[in-house]
């Protein structure tokens, strides 16, 4: 091929090197994989000129390879496409010709110190002819053998997956965030959404280990390569993808990658009508657990092929209610509520519009961000409205069990709901982080771990999943085991204050102050005088001192009587804890369905008035 030694060049923001096939985007690395990087090569090296296809088929892939060459020149163009952020409908870097080719449009430069080391000019003169370079190049040759071999085992694996079916199962896969090609940032929600809903459709199936949505969209924009981020979650496949909208219009291209070898096992290209948008995702859903090897049973099949129809305007504000309520504050809960309730106004038939508004309330009066009662009484009364329309959400029955263990105590109830959920969707690691809680507030540490490894592998590398091992962790009084979790939760999330809040606790109980006290202190967003105050009481009385300036500070809280206890119980004065735990359980505090294992209170058992609280609870 000539001209390739005079790498790199470069068009818009990206650079090239026509020697190596590497792709640099405003000098970061741009994953590509090795055979649509010497196609790229190829078509940069001669931009401004129509290639045809059949050119490529004689001279780049040559006569005596068996693959099925349309459905790899297409594979390989799409993923260049993916690369360059490229529309097929609005071309800036690469133009389809309807059957003829293609041609490379954008302008191609050559940096400045390369073209002193270079005196040929940049592009191919477009009246040289792409068939005498592809004839006469002897670089031209060597490449098509790589990409000819590459390509042919590439095809193998997409035309006749079960060529793998000697090799490893597939057992567990990660749906990586689906690329959004808009070029539009206000359609990130709708590419997030879709990334979720697939999430969802393939947890469906039950043999199929599918990491949550709040660990995969970690590497929304990770440069790592696929092996890497496999490894990291734990899987053996994963699915990478884009997703494009153009009015009542949506593009998906998805693409099964066996992780553990790097390699390709399916890729495809859909393009329906937004109201047809759920259909799609399920179809996706199938296909996949069809190319993995997963046989889906009778019940499988079915729950993939209940897509019911919703109004399309309702189905959009619901994504848009989860993109913000995926923010984890009181604003972006806000703001989800609002989409919620828009989605369930325009489909009143919408049974997930209904879990949405369900969570977000219980999410408001749970974080404090609205009055817990009221929040709590509209957070029921959507989950219930929801399995009414639709008894196999399992978030709904999640719903029902936190508010059954939160605020009405009521412990037989929320298990079974607990369990319920799980046998719906086991495949949901906040079901199962969720029943963890419950169970370690019930004396059953051991069970409450065993279902934090299944929310673990199912959500490896999210903070809310991490922060909550540690949390049950401490409540089972595990605490090397709490310290271990927490500092590993640390190092994904430095900046996880809760977190930072439940090592200060660990390292209390351990009996460390110096080190409880920092991470108090980390987990504290108080203003400069007060963190100076605080210090200035640590150094006088310890933890103690700590305590009893928080306690004065916050005084003013409107559950104030729901937290003296614990506030009381840190200072190591028992009977004000005493009377104050009395208090709040007149108060119907939150909080209290842990009386029976928080480890600040375990100084309190021998009190014959905590055994009576104790059996007044039904703990």
């Amino acid at each position: 091929m000539e001209n390739v030694s005079s790498a790199p060049v470069r068009f818009g923001k990206f650079e090239l090197d026509l020697r190596t096939g590497e792709l640099r985007r405003d000098g970061t690395p741009v994953k590509l994989q090795p055979q649509p990087a010497k196609l790229l090569t190829l078509l940069v090296s001669h931009a401004g000129e129509v290639v045809t296809r059949e050119d490529l088929t004689k001279d780049l892939w040559g006569s005596e390879t068996f693959v099925d060459f349309d459905k790899g020149l297409t594979f390989a163009i799409r993923q260049i496409r993916t690369a360059l952020e490229d529309d097929a409908d609005d071309p800036r870097f690469l133009e389809t010709l309807p059957k003829r080719g293609y041609r490379f449009v954008a302008p191609v430069s050559r940096p400045v110190a390369s073209q002193a080391q270079t005196p040929s000019p940049g592009p191919v003169p477009p009246e040289r002819t792409h068939n005498s370079v592809f004839r006469n190049g002897v670089a031209a040759v060597a490449a098509a053998i790589v990409v000819t071999l590459g390509l042919t085992i590439l095809w193998r694996h997409l035309a006749a997956p079960k060529l793998n079916a000697a090799g490893p199962a597939i057992a567990s896969v990660a749906v990586l965030p689906l690329h959004n090609l808009s070029r539009d940032p206000d359609q990130e929600y709708f590419s997030d959404g879709m990334t979720d809903e697939l999430i969802t459709d393939l947890a469906k199936v039950g043999r199929l280990r599918v990491i949550s949505h709040t660990s995969v969209q970690r590497y929304k924009t990770s440069k790592q390569s696929l092996p890497e981020i496999a490894r990291e979650l734990g899987v053996d496949a994963v699915i990478e993808g884009t997703v494009m909208r153009a009015g009542d219009r949506v593009r998906i291209t998805a693409q099964l990658i066996d992780a553990r070898t790097d390699q390709h096992l399916w890729a495809e290209e859909y393009e329906r009508d937004f109201r047809d948008i759920l259909n799609l995702q399920s179809e996706v859903a199938r296909q996949i657990a069809n190319q993995v090897g997963v046989n889906l049973t009778v019940v499988e099949r079915a729950s993939l092929a209940h897509t019911p129809g919703v109004d399309p305007a309702a189905h959009e504000a619901y994504l848009r209610g989860r993109f913000y309520g995926d923010k984890l504050t009181c604003t972006g809960y806000r703001q989800a509520r609002e989409y919620y309730e828009q989605a369930a106004a325009k489909d009143p038939t919408f049974g997930r519009a209904f879990v949405g508004i369900s969570d977000v309330y219980y999410s408001l009066g749970d974080w404090g961000c609205s009055p817990q009662a009221e929040a709590f009484a509209k957070s029921r009364a959507a989950a219930l409205k929801a399995i009414e329309l639709d008894p196999t959400l399992a978030s709904a029955y999640c719903q029902l069990a936190d508010l059954d263990f939160t605020a009405e105590w009521n412990w037989p109830k929320a298990e079974q709901e607990y369990l319920q959920a799980i046998r719906l969707d086991p495949n949901d690691a906040e079901n199962h982080s969720s029943y963890a809680i419950f169970l370690v507030a019930m004396g059953k540490p051991d069970q409450a771990i065993a279902e934090l490894k299944k929310a673990q592998e199912l959500d490896p590398v999210s903070e809310l999943t991490n922060m909550l091992s540690t949390y049950v962790l401490y409540f089972a009084h595990h605490y090397d085991q709490a310290v271990d979790q927490g500092k590993r939760t640390l190092e994904l999330y430095p900046n996880s204050r809760a977190t930072d809040y439940w090592m200060g606790h660990i390292y209390e109980q351990q009996q460390m102050p110096a080190e409880a006290f920092a991470y108090y202190l980390k987990s504290n967003n108080a203003p400069p005088a007060e963190v100076a105050a605080l210090h200035a009481a640590f150094e006088k009385n310890g933890l103690r001192g700590f305590w009893l300036r928080q306690l004065k500070v916050s005084e003013n809280k409107p559950d104030w009587p729901c937290w003296k206890a614990i506030f009381y119980g840190h200072t190591g004065d028992r009977e004000r804890a005493m009377q104050m735990l009395e208090q709040s359980f007149d108060h119907h505090c939150d909080g209290l369905q842990f009386l029976k294992t928080n480890p600040v209170f375990d100084p309190l058992q021998a009190d014959p008035r905590y055994r009576e609280l104790i059996s007044k609870l039904k703990l």
